[in-house]
């Protein structure tokens, strides 16, 4: 499949087409910027959901300093090194994608497009634009339908572990069998964090039978459903046999046996101290997937940036996923530079679906691959090996309050969560 990831065809390309468009007198119909996308996106919503996809833990204070974290990098632009063409290519568990950019899973996807079929949707964008999604076990749809329209594009598999060990093990043989690339296990969520936007509206949406479509399709599930329900369950019965096994608080212990699970790559994801890095890589793991959950499940933690550069050192090769607060092409960029092997994105996506189902994240992937095409072109970074740590300098004054003067060295010079207090 041809993705616009080839010299004669950059990433950069969207921004031609667009203006071309212009000549005739055709817009784009979609937002360019992520403050309207977001506010076009909240119009979209209902209300409920808007909340569900928008807020995050507590007073959001780690939600917003995600992304300010990311202001207080600057990239030195470098002059004369022919950065006309750019690769933005990568090597991610064997797979040679044409870029570092996928979508994160979003356990709402199916009810924040308007034909209730999101999961569906955003593969269906994966295809188009050769950015994988990592498809969540909270689906509108079976992960294997979802899987049937990732063409050529490869899929992860994002698991929730339920304390039903069977029902795990079912989910994973699933993926595997459907052709998922990975599985990634998400350690932060086995408890649902203190949410005061959903609180306010008594709102959960597996609860009320939204995006459970991996369980009531699993044969694991249904055998722990009511006697006698098992052939057309009650949808109550469905949500409150969910939420009795869903959550599973993984210890280390339990790591040999997810490991041996599945032959696939397994991704740990919400990994954001070093020790835990080394320790998950001794016992086995294909990744690491640092991660604040965007802020969703816990306030009060520092930005899943900062904890970038340690957890890279202490992965010391293996490859690094990594998501919360990229709102932009320069945040992807900045992402790379402090070691990420790939990018995530969660809210921008989402909210393209909002807009426009498929064409809608289409249009924010495009976006985004464009911006982080033409930051690489402008300051004189050809190839993603060259976005070392050595590129970025610290910005005084950059979207937030800095620790005193001297204590954010470079990055590359003893930087990351020790050093940044």
């Amino acid at each position: 499949m041809s993705h616009p990831s080839t010299p004669q065809e950059p990433y950069a390309a969207y921004q031609n087409e667009i203006y071309l468009g212009g000549l005739s007198g055709v817009v784009p119909e979609y937002p360019m910027a992520f403050a309207e996308l977001e506010e076009r996106a909240r119009h979209a919503m209902p209300a409920t959901v808007w909340s569900y996809v928008a807020g995050g833990a507590g007073d959001e204070h780690t939600q917003n300093a995600n992304r300010a974290a990311f202001a207080h990098w600057g990239l030195v632009p470098r002059m004369l090194v022919g950065a006309d063409r750019r690769d933005l290519s990568v090597d991610l568990f064997g797979l040679k994608l044409p870029s570092p950019l996928f979508m994160a899973p979003v356990g709402v996807l199916g009810i924040c497009a308007r034909d209730g079929h999101g999961d569906l949707a955003t593969a269906r964008a994966a295809a188009r634009t050769g950015v994988p999604m990592i498809a969540s076990t909270l689906s509108a749809d079976p992960l294997e339908e979802v899987a049937a329209e990732f063409g050529d594009t490869p899929g992860f598999f994002q698991l929730y572990t339920p304390t039903d060990r069977a029902l795990a093990e079912s989910l994973v043989q699933r993926a595997e069998k459907a052709g998922f690339a990975g599985i990634v296990v998400t350690l932060d969520t086995w408890i649902a964090g203190w949410r005061p936007r959903d609180l306010a509206t008594s709102n959960f949406p597996q609860l009320r039978g939204h995006c459970l479509a991996n369980y009531t399709s699993d044969p694991a599930f249904r055998a722990l459903l009511p006697r006698g329900r098992t052939a057309d369950p009650d949808p109550r019965d469905t949500a409150l046999t969910w939420a009795g096994i869903f959550g599973n608080p993984l210890t280390w212990d339990d790591l040999p046996w997810l490991r041996s699970l599945t032959t696939l790559p397994l991704i740990l994801k919400g990994i954001c101290h070093p020790d835990d890095v080394r320790r998950a890589k001794d016992l086995g793991v294909d990744g690491i997937y640092c991660s604040t959950h965007g802020g969703r499940q816990a306030n009060g933690g520092l930005p899943a940036l900062d904890a970038l550069p340690d957890v890279v050192e202490a992965a010391d090769g293996l490859p690094v996923l990594f998501d919360s607060g990229v709102r932009s092409g320069a945040d992807v960029v900045k992402a790379l530079a402090l070691g990420a092997t790939a990018v995530g994105i969660g809210r921008p996506y989402t909210y393209g679906l909002a807009l426009g189902g498929t064409d809608g994240v289409v249009h924010v992937l495009r976006a985004l691959l464009a911006e982080a095409d033409l930051t690489m072109a402008v300051d004189g970074y050809p190839t993603l090996a060259d976005l070392t740590p050595e590129a970025l300098r610290h910005v005084c004054g950059g979207g937030g309050p800095l620790p005193p003067t001297g204590a954010w060295p470079r990055p590359g010079q003893g930087g990351g969560v020790a050093a940044t207090g």
